[in-house]
């Protein structure tokens, strides 16, 4: 019986159009004058419930035959009384013609539709073992450099500070230290996308960009402003979002020389916050801006002229900024130079204090 329910359930579409068909074939014999509408309701319901369903090629065949048979039965009996001409038989192969026509589109469409969902779920494959590879890769370079590293420094610490072999190890450490950066950070952006990647708590705006803009104005010589156009606080992770805008500070500062102005500002956008660093660079081409967020991707010589990233940083300050549900795009500066715009949501304004006019009395 349970069988049975499910069928029911499962097929009720199917169930309902059947009772529906029979009863326009009793309405076709029985009305004669009407044998019309009711013989083309039977057909236009029998393409709708196809479109709903889209049943099998043999299920549709069985289908097409059995009402073809019906309907032309219907109509051969209205012809024999005498009540319609005999060309209206030729309605019934006209009608399974158009229905053929219509089940063939639907059919390929369906074929499009189960190819594109086949691409889909191999690039969804083939992402998560690029993400599982970078993962994996990262993890097990963590532990072979260190320990070069350390036995870097032993031989540094070995040798005469003024001879070239001290030279030469020093060269060994800063690259073991490049290889360390990209390793975390390609460790990081295979981990962007899990839900346990960050920690939010309210994080106050002022405290956050002045924070940036006095790290920053100490590590490279360039025309420094920030300002924040009104105070409150944002729901991030506060570490997380600091690397993502060090990534485009960083870009910004190998976008210009000394002297360039470089800007950090912050300003609400409802119950979002826009947060903007604006370099007076050389800019970047057409191509490039399309380009800046993919992996790997390095601006050309004249934009790099403080010397190349690894290309992972932009990639990951905008899966940090999605992460927090927001977004990171690039546009065309004024004049000259680039504008990063982070847009974050989860702003609250700062309250507003009223000084009571009492205290404002001499």
């Amino acid at each position: 019986m349970s069988d049975i329910g499910s069928t029911l359930r499962n097929r009720w579409v199917e169930i309902a159009w059947a009772v529906f068909a029979l009863a326009n074939l009793v309405v076709i014999v029985g009305l004669v004058r009407w044998e019309t509408i009711p013989f083309h309701l039977i057909w236009v319901s029998l393409t709708l419930v196809f479109g709903f369903r889209i049943w099998g090629l043999r299920t549709t065949l069985i289908v097409l035959g059995v009402v073809m048979a019906l309907t032309a039965a219907a109509l051969t009996f209205t012809v024999v009384r005498g009540h319609e001409h005999p060309d209206e038989l030729a309605e019934v192969p006209l009608m399974a013609a158009m229905f053929l026509a219509m089940v063939w589109h639907a059919r390929r469409r369906q074929a499009a539709i189960e190819e594109a969902r086949r691409l889909a779920e191999t690039e969804h494959r083939l992402v998560e073992a690029q993400r599982d590879f970078i993962s994996d890769a990262s993890h097990e370079l963590r532990t072979p450099i260190t320990i070069a590293r350390g036995h870097t420094e032993l031989v540094r610490d070995a040798v005469d500070p003024g001879s070239q072999a001290r030279a030469d190890v020093d060269v060994v450490l800063d690259e073991l230290g490049r290889l360390g950066r990209l390793s975390e950070r390609l460790l990081l952006l295979a981990s962007a996308e899990h839900p346990g990647l960050l920690s939010v708590a309210p994080v106050d705006v002022v405290a956050l960009i002045e924070g940036m803009d006095r790290r920053w104005r100490g590590a490279a010589e360039r025309a420094w402003s920030s300002r924040v156009d009104e105070p409150g606080t944002i729901r991030l992770d506060r570490e997380r979002f600091e690397l993502a805008l060090d990534a485009v500070i960083e870009n910004a500062v190998h976008a210009t020389v000394a002297g360039d102005p470089i800007r950090i500002e912050a300003k609400a956008d409802g119950r979002s916050l826009v947060v903007e660093v604006v370099d007076g660079g050389v800019g970047i081409s057409d191509e490039q801006l399309d380009r800046v967020f993919d992996r790997f991707t390095r601006a050309d010589a004249d934009r790099a002229r403080g010397g190349g990233g690894t290309g992972l940083g932009l990639p990951i300050a905008r899966a940090i900024a999605r992460a927090h549900g927001g977004e990171l795009t690039a546009s065309r500066g004024v004049g000259r130079g680039t504008a990063m715009r982070f847009l974050l949501p989860g702003f609250s304004p700062a309250p507003v204090v009223r000084v009571p006019d009492a205290a404002l009395a001499p």
